[in-house]
C-alpha cells in the first residue's frame, strides 16, 4: 500500500511539471469571509475616488468652456460695436467730401475725366480729397437739354387724347388675365417695374438679385438679366437704342445693350454711389439718364459712354443726410424731382443742379414719384398715402390715404395720356385724372392677389390697355379686359 501511495505522488508531481502550471495560492483576506468582505470594500472605495476625480475634472472643463464662450461672445459685440463706428466714421468723412468737392470740382477741365472718349484711369478721376471728379454739364449738353424741352412743350400744347385709349368703362371691367412666375421661389418678390411700350416687353426687378424681360403677348420670358449681388430696385428701357438700365441695393447701376438674338450684354457697371441705387430715371433726350441713391447724392450720365457728368448731393434739413429713395423727369426734361427718406420731395433745376422747390407734409419715405403728361401735376408716395401737387402754384391740393395704415404706398404712375392715375399699396386703385378743383374719382380698386397683402409697383400698358403689377410674391399679374389680347395664365 505505501508503494502504490508513493506511485500515485510521484503521478501527480509529474503531471504539474509536464503542465508547468503554478498555481497561486490565495491570500490570507480571501480565506476567510470578514477579509473578501474588507477587500470588496476596498476596491468599492477605490471606485468611487476614481468616479469622483472624474466628475471634478468634467465641471472644470464645463466652467473653462463657460469662461471661453462668454469671452467669445464679449469678442463678438466688440467687433459689431467697432464696425459700427467705423461705418459711421465711413459716412461721415464721405458727407464732408462730398461737401468738399463741389468748390474744388469747378477748376477741374473735362480732360481729367475723359481719355479718348473713356474712362480715365482712378488715379486721373481723383482729386485731393479722394473722391472722383466730373466734368459737369457742358454748356452743349445745356443747349440740347434746352432745345428738347421746347420741342416737346410746342408738341404737348397740340397733343389730344389718343382715340385708342380705354375708356373708363373698360377700366372699370378690368379684371386679373395672367399670373407670370418670373422670380425665383427662394427670394420672391418683385420691387421695380417697366414697359417698353412699342415691343410691349414688361420689365420686371427682383429680391432674387435678377431683371426679367416679359414679352406680354406671348407671355414668354425674353432673357432674365443676372449680374447684380443684391436685389434690383430699378429697371428703365430706353426707348432709342435698344439699351437696358438697372440699379441695385448692391450700390451699382448696369447699362445692358440688347442685340437682335434678344439677348443683353452689360454695356457698364457704373459704380460712383457709396450706398443703395433707389431710383433711375431716364431724360426725354434718350442720351442722358439720372441715378438717385441713399447716400445723398443724384448722379446724371450719359449714357452711350456710360460717364457720371455731375454729382449732386444736398445737407438735408438741419445738415442732416437725407437719402434720395425715388426719382423722376419732368415729361420737358429740365426739372427732375426727388423724394427722401425724410419724407421730403425735392424739385431740382437740371441746367444749374439747384434745389427749386421742397415739398413736405408726407410720413415715411417718399417711395415713389410720377409726372403727368401735361406737366402741371406731381404724385407722390409714401406711407401715409399719395399727394397731387400743382407745379405751378407749388402746393397740395389733394391727397389719398392709404387704404390700410400698416402698409405704405408703394408706387403711384400717371398713364402715358395723363389720363388715369393708379397707386399700389394694400391694394391698387386706379383714379381718373382731374382739374385741380374737381374730384379724382376712384375708377376701380383690385385686391392684391399675391396673399401677402403689399403691392409693390404698378405701370400702365401702351393705351391704357391692361395695368401690370409686381407684388411681394414672384408672380407679374396683369389686369384687363377679357378677350383683349391677353395670353393665357402660366
Amino acid at each position: 500500500m505505501e508503494n502504490v501511495r508513493l506511485q500515485g505522488n510521484h503521478l501527480l508531481w509529474m503531471t504539474l511539471f509536464q503542465s508547468k502550471q503554478i498555481v497561486k495560492p490565495r491570500p490570507l483576506t480571501a480565506a476567510s469571509i470578514p477579509g473578501m468582505l474588507g477587500m470588496f470594500q476596498n476596491e468599492w472605495d477605490g471606485l468611487m475616488l476614481s468616479n469622483f476625480a472624474l466628475e471634478q475634472q468634467l465641471h472644470t472643463a464645463r466652467q473653462e468652456l463657460s469662461h471661453a464662450l462668454y469671452q467669445h461672445d464679449a469678442a463678438c459685440r466688440v467687433i459689431a460695436r467697432l464696425k459700427k463706428e467705423r461705418d459711421e466714421a465711413r459716412s461721415l468723412l464721405a458727407q464732408s467730401e462730398r461737401q468738399i468737392m463741389p468748390a474744388e470740382s469747378t477748376a477741374v477741365t473735362s480732360n481729367a475725366a475723359l481719355s479718348n472718349g473713356k474712362r480715365a484711369p482712378e488715379d486721373e478721376d481723383l482729386g485731393p480729397a479722394g473722391k472722383k471728379l466730373h466734368t459737369g454739364i457742358t454748356p452743349a449738353i445745356i443747349a440740347e437739354l434746352t432745345d428738347c424741352n421746347a420741342a416737346l412743350s410746342q408738341q404737348r400744347k397740340k397733343r389730344q387724347v389718343p382715340p385708342a385709349l380705354a375708356p373708363i368703362d373698360a377700366l372699370e371691367r378690368y379684371t386679373q388675365l395672367a399670373s407670370h412666375p418670373l422670380h425665383k421661389t427662394s427670394k420672391p418678390g418683385i420691387v421695380s417695374l417697366d414697359i417698353h411700350y412699342s415691343k410691349d416687353v414688361i420689365a420686371t426687378g427682383g429680391v432674387d438679385t435678377n431683371a426679367v424681360l416679359f414679352d406680354r403677348p406671348s407671355g414668354q420670358i425674353v432673357t432674365t438679366l443676372s449680374g447684380h449681388s443684391k436685389k434690383v430696385t430699378s429697371v428703365k428701357f430706353v426707348t432709342e437704342g435698344d439699351l437696358f438700365l438697372t440699379g441695385s441695393a448692391d450700390k451699382t447701376v448696369r447699362v445692358w445693350q440688347g442685340s437682335e438674338d434678344g439677348n443683353y450684354d452689360c454695356k457698364h457697371t457704373l459704380k460712383d454711389h457709396t450706398a443703395e441705387v433707389q431710383a433711375v430715371t431716364v431724360h426725354a433726350t434718350n442720351k442722358y439718364f439720372v441715378t438717385a441713391s441713399l447716400d445723398n447724392t443724384w448722379c446724371f450720365y450719359d449714357l452711350s459712354s456710360g460717364i457720371c457728368l455731375t454729382q449732386v448731393s444736398d445737407a438735408g434739413t438741419d445738415g442732416r443726410p437725407e437719402g434720395y429713395t425715388s426719382a423722376a423727369f419732368h415729361p420737358d426734361g429740365l426739372i427732375l424731382g426727388t423724394g427722401t427718406s425724410e419724407a421730403l420731395v425735392k424739385i431740382w433745376d437740371v441746367k444749374s443742379q439747384a434745389n427749386v422747390a421742397k415739398f413736405d407734409g408726407h410720413v415715411g419715405a417718399v417711395t415713389a414719384i410720377s409726372f403727368s403728361e401735361n406737366g402741371y401735376y406731381l404724385a407722390t408716395a409714401a406711407h401715409d398715402g399719395v399727394k397731387l401737387w400743382d407745379l405751378r402754384k407749388l402746393k397740395n391740393f389733394r391727397s389719398f390715404e392709404s387704404s390700410d395704415s400698416e402698409t405704405p404706398t408703394n408706387s403711384v404712375d400717371f398713364d402715358h395720356s395723363g389720363s388715369y392715375l393708379a397707386v399700389a399699396s394694400a391694394d391698387i386703385r386706379v383714379y381718373q385724372v382731374a382739374s385741380v378743383k374737381a374730384d379724382w374719382n376712384c375708377i376701380k380698386t383690385f385686391p392684391d392677389l399675391s396673399g401677402t397683402g403689399k403691392a409693390t409697383c404698378v405701370k400702365f400698358g401702351p393705351d391704357a390697355k391692361y395695368i401690370a403689377v409686381g407684388s411681394m410674391d414672384r408672380n407679374l399679374r396683369v389686369f384687363g379686359l377679357p378677350g383683349n389680347d391677353a395670353p393665357s395664365e402660366s
